[in-house]
């Protein structure tokens, strides 16, 4: 069975800003590899830092105001302001216009933009963590992975979360530390060295190990998933590996979630964060695992479906990512 839904944790707030008490739950869990850079020892361009003092400023006037609001105003400000200028809604419109050649123009434009205000919405959600559970203390997961979860929990068997940037990709883990699972996971470091170190942060502050990917990174969260752990990896990225068809066209992915799999036995199965209408809530979805076979096999599996995801509800993606881009090696 799954265990008992914790209780929301307690919020003390100060100038509009709730400041949860740390609980076991939330602090800093020991095993991750993911390290945490000394500002003053990190080098880097002046543009990197530019970007990364804007970007500080940003979330940090943002936390400033109550969690509506700042989820609101984040999503707004990459939407009509961040993501024209950096270019991420024109490259979300290409990427639309080759996956949707016979939609509108004005369609895909109200789809790029609303994918930019779902990236921003996610981005201050998951900066600001402990608010994030409080908002979804009393969510349950649905969908047919749950009982397969139960099961290999009761078993002891490892399992892998495979997900995409999709809805808030962070969302489902939240949801099932809350009902007492330990969920690690594996992640890309940022290019910019001075915003990766706040990253960073973030990313190891709960839950499981979270370990930085690399061949360290990867032992380590093998070793945590062959002692009956469990982790969560997001495949939707362009990647040296097999070009799989996605949406239409073919993307070079990565086989390591089957790899991992089949060396731990790991059960894997597909989790999504789905954003409500209100743009705050979240149903969180457990699709049925995936059958072990190749590793081609299954990373064809969880495309399949991550694509029901999208064509459900396509401005939820990540239209962002330069998904179709050539690769080498397959």
């Amino acid at each position: 069975m799954v265990p008992r839904i914790a209780p929301p944790l307690r919020t003390d707030t100060d100038a509009g800003r709730d400041r949860p008490r740390q609980s076991a739950q939330d602090r800093p869990r020991h095993g991750s590899t993911a390290a945490v850079t000394n500002p003053d020892q990190i080098t880097g361009s002046l543009a990197d830092r530019a970007a990364d003092l804007a970007l500080r400023g940003l979330i940090g006037s943002a936390r400033r105001l109550p969690y509506a609001a700042r989820v609101r105003l984040m999503g707004a400000v990459l939407a009509r302001g961040i993501a024209p200028l950096a270019g991420y809604r024109k490259r979300a419109e290409t990427h639309l216009a080759l996956i949707y050649p016979d939609m509108e123009t004005a369609d895909r434009r109200r789809l790029a933009r609303a994918c930019c205000d779902n990236f921003g919405r996610t981005l201050i959600e998951n900066y600001c963590w402990r608010d994030l559970a409080i908002h979804l203390a009393g969510t349950l997961p649905t969908g047919p992975g749950v009982a397969a979860l139960e099961q290999a929990a009761a078993a002891k068997r490892p399992v892998i979360f495979a997900t995409g940037h999709f809805g808030n990709h962070e969302a489902p883990r939240q949801v099932l530390t809350g009902l007492g699972y330990d969920i690690g996971g594996l992640y890309r470091p940022m290019q910019n060295a001075f915003f990766n170190a706040h990253y960073a942060r973030t990313m190891t502050s709960w839950g499981g190990p979270v370990f930085a990917q690399g061949r360290q990174g990867t032992m380590g969260f093998v070793r945590h998933l062959r002692g009956g752990g469990m982790g969560t990896l997001l495949f939707d990225v362009a990647a040296n590996g097999p070009a799989i068809p996605f949406m239409g066209q073919p993307a070079h992915t990565a086989t390591s979630i089957a790899d991992i799999a089949l060396r731990t036995d790991a059960l894997v199965i597909p989790y999504y964060g789905l954003r409500q209408p209100d743009g705050l809530s979240f149903a969180v979805v457990l699709d049925a695992p995936i059958d072990t076979g190749t590793p081609l096999a299954m990373m064809q599996a969880l495309t399949a479906s991550l694509e029901r995801q999208i064509a459900a509800n396509p401005a939820q993606w990540f239209w962002v990512h330069r998904r179709w881009k050539p690769r080498t090696g397959s």
